[in-house]
């Protein structure tokens, strides 16, 4: 295997190799960048869900694996092919797409037909690997086009967006997932618009984003739910105009409370049946139900559905595209419209564990590992 020369030989990696099994920090090493790859110096990568769903055996990406799907770091080395970056650039890593399917031509890479055997496959589309262990031997690598729980990242040009240089590079990669999978949804894929009432199932990355996201298309009643009282209080900071504690008590009798017709939009971010069920029955007169979250099996009265003109509706990735959506994301930043840096808590990759631990225990909204282990004090 040929090491590019902008690589050290060997270099770490946080490697699962059995389903809820504990990351360990391993060498790997690095094939070649192909025509239309990029190799990225990860700088930080975000934990997301989905990372501790594979980890547990419940997504089907073969182990032993390197996770890590909101990267970001600085471009070291291009493919022959690549014309979008340069070594040097600043760059946000998002998931992978076709880009010749007609979803993709369309200009909706998030509902990509390959999107499931690109991001989730454990290797590139001929069966080869960009990483491998110390010892030669397989590691399943290529998640979501990228592998970012390590400190360098092979990508293809089409997953990778560039972001200006004067941005802070450790806070960005949940920008590529999380954070795009709530604001993506309020406004490519659901029908916020100025007035509207909508009602957000869950204060997590995903559900803190989609409220930001719907304070900035206008919606006028914002409403939280969710059993946790410090995340209900952060969403009415950021945007909610209500809170519904869900823990006690009919959770679709007080948003009737306060939505009597119902509401215009409900998001939900939880993956939990009855919860789910609890946001269809919510909806007004052709409201509109965005599911972000895998929950196996929900049952929908049919009538009531054809009654209320209702639609149920999933949405991957915040639809459409991420070069899109992160300039976005990063242009209401700026004008401190979208505070997405309130959310997030830094590790050091050695930390990955400690990460996974507090997340699954709700103590931290977004943790972003840091691949130099300087975490900052405040933080820390």
């Amino acid at each position: 295997m040929n090491t590019p020369a902008q690589a050290p030989a060997q270099f770490r990696a946080a490697v699962v190799r059995e389903p809820r099994g504990a990351f360990a920090i391993e060498s790997a090493r690095l094939d070649d960048v192909r025509d239309d790859e990029v190799l990225v110096r990860v700088v930080a990568s975000g934990l997301c869900h989905t990372d501790v769903a594979v980890r547990n055996g419940v997504m089907p990406t073969p182990l032993p694996a390197v996770l890590g799907h909101e990267g970001s770091g600085v471009v070291e080395a291009v493919g022959s092919a690549v014309r979008y970056v340069q070594p040097g650039d600043h760059v946000v890593l998002s998931y992978l797409s076709c880009g010749t399917c007609k979803e993709c031509e369309a200009g909706r890479p998030s509902s990509c037909i390959s999107i499931r055997p690109l991001c989730f496959g454990g290797c590139r589309p001929d069966g080869s690997h960009a990483i491998e262990s110390h010892d030669g031997s397989t590691l399943h690598d290529r998640f979501f086009g990228q592998s970012s729980f390590a400190d360098y990242a092979v990508a293809n040009e089409r997953n990778v967006i560039k972001v200006d240089t004067d941005l802070p590079l450790q806070l960005l990669g949940p920008l590529g997932c999380g954070f795009m999978t709530g604001a993506g949804a309020m406004w490519n894929e659901l029908p916020v618009v100025p007035g509207s009432i909508v009602a957000v199932f869950g204060t997590g990355a995903v559900g803190l984003s989609a409220i930001m996201a719907a304070r900035i298309a206008g919606a006028t009643t914002i409403i939280a739910i969710d059993r946790v009282q410090e995340r209900l209080a952060l969403s009415a900071e950021l945007g909610a105009t209500h809170g519904v504690d869900s823990s006690g008590g009919d959770t679709a009798e007080k948003i009737r409370a306060i939505a009597p017709t119902g509401v215009n939009v409900a998001f939900d971010t939880s993956g939990r049946p009855e919860i789910i069920r609890a946001a269809f029955d919510v909806l007004a007169q052709r409201g509109v139900l965005g599911l972000v979250a895998p929950a196996g099996d929900v049952a929908f009265n049919v009538p009531e559905l054809i009654g209320g003109c209702k639609t149920v509706k999933g949405i991957a990735l915040g639809g459409g595209s991420a070069r899109t959506l992160v300039p976005l994301m990063l242009d209401y930043y700026r004008k401190g419209q979208y505070p997405f840096d309130r959310l997030v808590q830094y590790y050091p990759l050695s930390g990955i564990n400690d990460a996974v631990r507090d997340s699954g225990e709700g103590r931290v909204i977004k943790p972003v590992l840091l691949m130099d282990e300087q975490v900052p004090r405040e933080t820390s």
